[in-house]
This record gives structure tokens, sequence and C-alpha cells, in this order.
């Protein structure tokens, strides 16, 4: 970069190559401020282009961009400018003369810090970032007195603990504020309440709410106006006789989950909590329910995120169903709970019930998804917190007519490196679905498996 280079009073940012790899845009994503890329960052993304992995493709994503932008003909000591942003793209085009102390010399990430210093002495008028999701990276930046950054623009929320939950309790003066023009009705055996009051702008559609004392009111928010909203009394899956597929919510989070998994309206469900709330168990006896007695699809899709919890145990033989068995054990354990429930005729009619649903689930690979169209189908995408927003996008868009997509996961479970909670797709697709008529969510809150797993959970 020459000493008369144009915007010196912007920022200039300086990338690693894991943001690239991470978000092929992010050099569209600095607004009015200028990006460099070290010449060891295109020696990386060259390395990592080949392949069928969602790494290789974001990689030959930022190569096409930069070819885009090299075909301009723009000058390069100039900085070629960003379309939609305002700043420019530098390249290394010198040799840096930073000499790292001790033995760090030679490796890409050192080199990377080498530039940035290099920078910083060159113009020492301008705000030099080093800008990494590595972590280690950054540290060894801020020991050597850089100012580096996390890749944020990505997050779909600064705090994980601001995402939305679904839920919305209800104060105890709640009806005194806002009974004052009431209007209730029923349709076919449903509940309805046409409620204005300052709480309904801060309501989303189909949130629950819930009040604390002995009325125990549960309402599911069905519209939201300017200033009314209209709701419906949520239906009581906790009784034995209302169970679905002999399955019955043991709480209220499990209760309005049921709520939305049985409404042929919503299209889009996201399901969070932790081992043991039940998500998979709920959900699998809904989406049974609705195929083998309602009719509404025609199978179950079920797929997730292949990332290992510990070393990985290679390649598995057989087909795409054979090979993604292994790590669909909730499955197996969840599809015995029904397979007893659903079984009324000893040993015999419990196989023949498993047999049953074995043929309408279908378990398949998220490597084979691009391109597909599910219709009437219930797809169920477990772990989906260890899949990338765009990831979640390429899966979601995959629905066709009469689809219905359920996510399950838990954000604080993440194996995927370069994802937090707030860079998940299963935070993403929370917070950009909350206000639309036909999605749903719910943060299940209370362990239902065992005593034991129960105490684990808090103590350990």
């Amino acid at each position: 970069m020459p000493e008369d280079a144009p915007f010196q009073k912007n920022k200039l940012y300086v990338l690693d190559t894991n943001v690239l790899m991470h978000d092929p845009s992010a050099l569209f994503r600095f607004q009015e401020h200028d990006v460099l890329l070290p010449m060891v960052v295109l020696e990386e993304l060259d390395n990592h282009k080949r392949g069928v992995s969602e790494t290789a493709r974001n990689v030959r994503q930022v190569s096409r961009h930069l070819d885009e932008l090299l075909s301009s003909g723009a000058d390069l000591n100039g900085g070629l400018p960003l379309p939609h942003a305002q700043g420019r793209l530098f390249f290394q085009t010198e040799i840096h003369q930073h000499i790292l102390p001790g033995n760090m010399a030679g490796k890409g990430d050192n080199q990377i810090l080498a530039v940035t210093l290099d920078l910083r002495e060159h113009y020492p008028d301008r705000e030099i970032i080093l800008v990494s999701k590595d972590i280690n990276l950054r540290i060894k930046g801020r020991t050597l007195g850089l100012r580096v950054e996390d890749y944020t623009t990505d997050q779909a929320l600064e705090d994980a603990d601001l995402l939305y939950t679904g839920l919305f309790p209800l104060p105890g003066d709640f009806w005194e504020t806002h009974a004052k023009e009431l209007a209730a009705w029923k349709e076919e055996g449903r509940s309805f309440y046409r409620i204005t009051g300052p709480l309904v702008r801060q309501w989303h559609p189909n949130q629950f709410l819930f009040t604390e004392d002995d009325s125990d009111f549960n309402a599911v928010v069905r519209e939201v106006g300017p200033d009314y909203a209209i709701i419906e009394r949520a239906q009581d899956y906790q009784q034995g006789r209302s169970s679905v597929w002999g399955i019955r919510a043991r709480n209220r989070e499990q209760n309005f989950a049921l709520n939305l998994l049985m409404d042929p309206d919503i299209d889009f469900i996201t399901i969070l909590g932790q081992a043991g709330t039940g998500k998979t168990l709920i959900t699998l006896a809904a989406a049974l329910h609705q195929i083998l007695d309602e009719k509404h699809y025609n199978e179950i899709i079920i797929t997730r995120a292949t990332v290992p919890v510990g070393e990985d145990i290679g390649y598995l033989p057989g087909t795409e169903e054979e090979k993604m068995m292994p790590w669909m054990g909730a499955l197996e354990d969840n599809l015995e709970i029904l397979g007893q429930n659903g079984g009324d005729g000893g040993t015999w009619g419990r196989q023949a019930t498993q047999d049953l649903l074995s043929k309408r689930i279908r378990v398949k690979s998220m490597s084979f998804m691009r391109g597909r169209t599910f219709l009437n189908k219930f797809v169920i995408i477990d772990e989906a917190q260890n899949l990338t927003p765009k990831q979640m996008k390429t899966l979601v868009t995959r629905a066709g007519p009469q689809t219905k997509i359920v996510c399950l996961g838990n954000i604080a479970q993440i194996d995927t490196p370069y994802l937090t909670e707030t860079t998940s797709g299963l935070t993403y697709v929370v917070d950009r679905f909350k206000d639309w008529a036909h999605s749903g969510h719910i943060t299940l809150r209370r362990g239902e498996r065992s005593r034991l797993a129960d105490y684990a959970s808090d103590a350990l």
C-alpha cells in the first residue's frame, strides 16, 4: 500500500483467512473503511479451495469475488473500490520488514501479525485493526500491542441472553390494565380474546403468554396489530386424554411446544433446550401423529450436522442412511419409547409398530440437500446449533408445499469451530423468524429425563 493511499482517515482492517472462510462476503461488510489482505491469506485460501465442504465452497466464492474486483482494471496501488461499501480493498504488494520476537517467524498466523505490525509502523496516523476468528491469534496480537477484533458482523444479536424465548409472563395486574376493551368469542371450540393495552406492542405472532398465579392462564398470540392483539387459549396436552402418540406434556413449556408442533398453520418451528428437556421426543410424537393419524404429511425427514464431540472415528461403511445412523442415537432411543406407547399387542405388536415407524422415517445427510425440494414432508433438523447461517438458509429453503420444518438444538453445546452462541445459524433463524405469522419458537427450560440427569446438569 503506497504512502499516498486514499482515505487515510478511515480505519484499515487486516483480515485473517478464517474470516473469509467463515463469511465469503466479509470483504463488503466494513462500510466506509478499507480492507487489506496479506499475501499469506491468499496462499491459505488457495490451499483450501478444493473439496465439497462448506469451507471449500466459501473459499471458492471469495476467489470469485476477488476475480470480479480485479477485472475492473482499477489500480492495485490505489485500492479496488468495494461494491456495497465506500471503502477500498488493498493487497500486500511489498515484503514486510518487521522482525517478530523469538521464533515466531514462518507460521502463517505470525506472518499476518508481521504484516499488521509493518503497516502500523508505515502509517502511524491510521488506525490499523487485525480481524480474526482465531482466539489464539487475537491473544498474540494483543501481546504485541496490536488492536485486534473478532469478526462480529454475522452476529444475530449482541448477547445470547437476549435471545427471543417465545414466552411472555403476564404481570399480576394484567387483566386490570388490559381488560377495558376486552372482547371474547369462540370458534369451533377455540377461545379467542381481543386485547388492548401497553403490553401488546411487545408481543410477537405465536408467542406464548402465561400467568404464574392460581388462574394458570396459558395463551398464544395469533395476531398483533398497531394497538391490539388477538390471543387464543392454548390447548392442554398435559392431560392423558389429550396425549399425542401416547406422549403428554410434562410441563408448561412442553405443552407450548406441542401447541406449535400440532398447528398445521405453522410451517417453521425452532425449539431450544438443554439435554433432557424432551425436544426430540415430543417432536417425533407430533410428527408421527400427523403422519399416521391425521395424514397431513407423507413421511419424516430427519438430518443433523455431523460434528463429532470427541475424536473422529473415520469413514463409515454402507449407504447414506447407514452412514448417518451412528449419528442418530437420539432418534433410536426416542423411537423405542414411542414404539412402546404405540403397540398394545405384546412383543410382536411392539415389533410391528417399530417396523411401521421405521418405514415412515428417512434419515438424510446434509451433504446431499442442495437442490432438493421436500413435498408434503415433516423435516426435523437436529443439533441445529452447529449450523452456520448460510447452511441454515440452504436447508430451510428446501421446503416445498405442505412441508413443516422443525429445528432442534442447544446453543450452549456448539461443536463447530468459529461458531458461537451469537453467530450460530439456530440463533440467526430464531431472531429473523420471530415476527413471521407462520413460525413459532419455544425455549424448554426444565429437564424431564431423570432426577440424575437434572442434578448432573445443575451440579456439573
